[in-house]
């Protein structure tokens, strides 16, 4: 009975501060960034603090949750095992790292139970995936490493009968309790523990069916990322393989590839049976990031995981190295997926055709398609559209007409409404309007019924092409063969008139589609206004936008952007920045590039101040303030000279989380050393250095120029010791032989061409002859003579026609036997005079 009543004690405890827990938790919607983990677990949490006022649930400063931790974790344990299902909870799982369930939750074997996480991540191969090596988009094309993963194909296609992907189910989307889940994650933004009760209780009653609905039911993929890890972490409830399939395909149609990482994680730690889908779901989500070289390393982690592959996964990495540009390497992959048994199909070769109109191999392509009925598969309408489409591009209207041609007697597939609409379109996106014209023609001569929106494509072809007056032939003839035009095709003409000046003829184009019942739209209105900007109009598109409620239409960010452009470029600044806050009145946000745009012009009429004033006001309302603004910023007090307030920006972005990069130090250093502040900017430049920022050539030539003008050669040489510990530059020393001679500063130059001659190149002899050329206009042969001698001593052979002036030169300063020399050392080593 005790026993009974100290278990039920420590539930009831456990509920309570769990509770707690989630209370403290702020919202979060940041995914896919090294805090992405963190946040998941505040997602569906409680915004609101507790009654007592705290708003942190942290062991550290709540006694009460970390002196019952413990406990907790063992009850969690022993509760999972009494349940029957032979592992711990995931809630309370040791494999599961800080970034996944939470780094709030501490236990007595926390610090073990990374370190064996570590290990298994290690051993399983999920190093191959790590964040270090994601931002490489490249591929390689030498190393055919990943085709290891094929050797499995044999081994293991009998162990592939005996892991039968689960069957497929009705779907459960209308089913009450996916409808009521969904409807408590859209309340996210009004959490109380009550609702997130409810929610916990919902998602013990549903099957993993049901789970997979609520997941394929979310709006936004990040939704159900964070959905999949809450539950999750739900006490006493495990995910069923099907949910995490699931969450993987739905993860594959976006850009999440750390989201998509971290459940294949899961998968592998918890032990579910990955099968080759799940792998290529990942891959695929790398793919659409730009990721491609980790893209193709999931091959690596599926070998080490000994899944066996399958076509769906050999298409996917086919795809990903043609998305790589990489046709080679992916025509390897075809012949050693064949070797090993692997029959490509129809996709397969779709791929690998795109791949060769890609390099602009379209014979090739067009080889693979004759070959392709030979090895049974033949081509599908897919194979030829790939091909036309790149003919298109290239405006070969023939050989289109000709493939058109083969396509129906050689494969017996006939042309039918959509090809028409794709050679129009294509011809119509790429400015070949009169031949998308042509084969508009040939379409409704054959019978084919072509709608408004080709009829569209062409008349926007034309209007961006300014030939308005085919263009309104085109809308005469839709509306005879009674294809009314529609907002688009009126937009389309409107944003022509307004591209040719023709504001006059746009705004009687504008009353005409009011007359016909076609109200123009925002994009309508948005081409207008950008109609008006082009001509100098920008206050009277103000006023206009300021009209919209009355004219009934609704500005978008685009509209806004345009009108503020219009402003800016006219120099109307303070009109600018006012629509700006108009705009995040409205709900809109400018982008980072938009404020730095009109900070820029603010800096440029010399309102540093003004410009200041407005990112701080972009700051407090909720805009995104860069490290780029604050460089701009920062070298328009420079250009004022007011390098007080730079250096204080510059400390400031240290407060707002903005750390500087190189392109901000180089700003203030080039101030520094302009205002011959060499001392501090040599200390600027060593804090850069500590930081671990890599100097650019911009960086080099700012200094070597600065330094130079004001001759100190010693203090520039021993910083760009420094500089170039960090990271070689080779014409660093080059730069500034050349920099001193152009200042006139040649004994300094003289002094340093030792550094240029220990590497003794090509490129060093040059900075030598441009030396000695400044030797012979200052009158001085004799330190050409000189310096010739000390290349001949490097095995570097000065310029002949240079060193017959410099010998003509001391001649006539009566320097016979110098002359006589250097001329000598031409003949020893056999360099002809003539």
């Amino acid at each position: 009975m005790l026993r009974r009543v100290e278990r039920s004690s420590n539930f009831r405890v456990f509920s309570q501060t769990q509770e707690f827990f989630f209370k403290s938790l702020n919202l979060c919607m940041c995914f896919d960034s090294p805090s992405f983990a963190c946040n998941q677990n505040a997602f569906f949490s409680s915004a609101s603090s507790s009654e007592n006022g705290r708003s942190d649930g942290s062991p550290e400063q709540n006694p009460y949750f970390g002196a019952l931790f413990s406990k907790m974790t063992d009850l969690g344990c022993q509760n999972h095992y009494l349940s029957g299902k032979g592992e711990p909870n995931p809630r309370t799982d040791i494999s599961h790292d800080s970034n996944e369930s939470g780094e709030a939750i501490e236990g007595p074997f926390h610090s073990s139970g990374r370190r064996l996480a570590s290990e298994f991540s290690e051993m399983c191969g999920l190093d191959d995936l790590s964040e270090t090596d994601e931002e490489s988009d490249g591929v390689d094309d030498s190393d055919d490493s990943e085709f290891g993963v094929l050797n499995l194909f044999k081994r293991n296609n009998d162990q592939r009968d005996s892991n039968e992907r689960f069957q497929e189910e009705k779907d459960e989307s209308m089913h009450p309790l996916v409808k009521e889940t969904c409807r408590l994650i859209g309340l996210r933004h009004a959490w109380n523990p009550k609702l997130e009760a409810e929610l916990r209780s919902l998602l013990r009653s549903l099957k993993p069916s049901q789970v997979s609905a609520v997941l394929c039911s979310q709006p936004d993929a990040r939704l159900a990322v964070s959905y999949f890890h809450w539950a999750d972490r739900q006490w006493r409830y495990r995910h069923s393989p099907e949910v995490y399939c699931t969450m993987l395909e739905i993860l594959s149609k976006t850009k999440l590839s750390q989201a998509s990482r971290r459940v294949l994680r899961l998968m592998i730690r918890r032990g579910i049976t990955r099968k080759p889908e799940d792998f290529a779901n990942v891959m695929v989500s790398y793919s659409r990031a730009g990721k491609l070289r980790s893209a193709m390393r999931v091959l690596n982690l599926m070998q080490k995981d000994g899944c066996s592959p399958d076509l769906v996964i050999c298409n996917t990495a086919i795809h990903v190295l043609v998305m790589a540009n990489r046709l080679e390497k992916a025509l390897r992959f075809l012949h050693r997926m064949q070797s090993v048994g692997i029959n490509p199909d129809v996709v397969t070769f779709n791929c690998l055709i795109k791949g060769f109109c890609d390099v602009h191999r379209v014979e090739d392509a067009l080889e693979m398609i004759r070959e392709m009925p030979f090895k049974g598969c033949p081509p599908d309408k897919i194979s030829y559209y790939t091909v036309i489409t790149f003919l298109c591009k290239e405006k070969r209207v023939e050989e289109v007409r000709e493939l058109l041609e083969k396509m129906k007697n050689d494969s017996n597939l006939i042309p039918d409404q959509v090809t028409h609409n794709l050679l129009i379109h294509v011809l119509s996106k790429h400015g070949h309007s009169d031949e998308a014209l042509g084969f508009l023609q040939e379409s409704e001569e054959k019978g084919f019924r072509v709608d408004k929106v080709g009829y569209s494509a062409i008349i926007h072809s034309f209007c961006r092409d300014g030939r308005m007056e085919e263009a309104k032939d085109i809308v005469k003839e839709m509306i005879t063969k009674g294809r009314l035009p529609d907002v688009v095709t009126y937009t389309a003409v409107v944003n022509g008139f307004c591209r040719i000046g023709k504001i006059d003829q746009a705004r009687k184009l504008m009353d005409y589609m009011y007359k016909k019942g076609c109200k123009p739209n925002a994009v309508t209105y948005t081409a207008f206004l950008n109609g008006l900007c082009r001509i100098g109009s920008s206050i009277e598109a103000k006023d206009m936008l300021n009209k919209s409620e009355e004219e009934w239409w609704t500005p978008t960010a685009i509209t806004y952007s345009v009108v503020m452009h219009g402003l800016r470029r006219e120099g109307k600044l303070a009109e600018a920045c006012n629509l700006v806050f108009q705009m995040i009145k409205n709900g809109f946000f400018p982008t980072p590039i938009e404020i730095n745009q009109l900070i820029h012009a603010l800096c440029r009429d010399g309102k540093p101040i003004e410009a200041k004033k407005f990112m701080e006001d972009c700051q407090s309302k909720g805009c995104t303030i860069t490290v780029v603004i604050f460089t701009t910023l920062i070298h328009g007090f420079c250009r004022s000279g007011d390098l007080v307030s730079a250096i204080s920006l510059l400390d400031d972005m240290f407060l707002s989380n903005r750390h500087p990069d190189v392109v901000t130090y180089t700003v203030v250093i080039d101030a520094l050393g302009k205002n011959e502040r060499f001392e501090e900017a040599s200390e600027l430049m060593k804090n850069m250095l500590n930081r671990g920022l890599v100097p650019t050539p911009i960086t080099y030539r700012t200094v070597i120029h600065r330094y130079c003008a004001k001759g100190s050669v010693d203090e520039l040489l021993k910083l760009l010791d420094k500089m170039l510990a960090r990271q070689g530059f080779r014409t660093a020393y080059n730069q500034i032989i050349e920099k001193l001679c152009g200042f006139g500063r040649l004994d300094e130059a003289y002094k340093a061409i030792g550094k240029v001659l220990r590497t003794a190149s090509k490129m060093d002899a040059d900075t030598c002859h441009i030396l000695m050329d400044c030797f012979l206009k200052k009158g001085l042969p004799l330190l050409s003579y000189k310096l010739a001698c000390r290349m001949f001593r490097r095995n570097l052979i000065p310029n002949v026609k240079l060193c017959q002036k410099v010998s003509n030169k001391l001649l006539l300063d009566g320097k016979s036997a110098e002359a006589g020399r250097l001329m000598v050392k031409f003949i020893e080593r056999g360099q002809s005079l003539v």
